[in-house]
């Protein structure tokens, strides 16, 4: 038997305010149709998704808002850094995923961009937004997981 090949991941960039935003659900793996100047820059490490989303149109996922930076050394046909960029998925969860964006309140949300055996790849969440009073309370928590870690680092010191 052969050895089971490896799977790499290197991460391009992440989307934090999405985990403070929105509560997450079911998350979902799609590749991203690209130009070959947006795959120079994604391998620099040049992405933001801080206002992406996904939106599903005739049948067909699309990512927007996600900002890819143009790459510098590119003579001519560099690529717009905002432009609606082609999510592919398969069949049967895009299906799931129409009756689901349908939902009153339920959204989908880039949370990061990688590449997973040198293809650019998007992790997608099923998200519903929070409230006021729940992002008050993620950051309550937040600063009590950070005063127990204190605690806990200054008792071993």
């Amino acid at each position: 038997m052969s050895p089971k090949k490896q799977e790499e991941f290197k991460v391009i960039c992440q989307n934090k305010k999405a985990r403070f935003d929105y509560e997450l659900g079911e998350r979902f793996e799609a590749g991203i149709v690209l130009y070959g100047t947006e795959v120079k820059s994604l391998r620099l490490g040049k992405a933001n998704l801080v206002d992406a989303y996904a939106k599903i149109e005739n049948g067909e996922a699309f990512l927007v808002g996600a900002h890819i930076t143009p790459y510098l050394n590119a003579h001519y046909g560099n690529h717009d850094p905002l432009r609606k960029r082609k999510l592919l998925l398969r069949g049967q969860e895009l299906r799931k995923l129409v009756g689901k964006v349908a939902e009153r309140g339920q959204s989908l949300i880039p949370l990061r961009l990688y590449f997973k055996n040198g293809l650019a790849k998007a992790e997608l969440a099923l998200a519903r937004g929070k409230k006021q009073h729940d992002k008050r309370q993620t950051m309550k928590e937040a600063d009590a997981k950070r005063e127990l870690s204190r605690a806990i680092k200054d008792a071993k010191s």
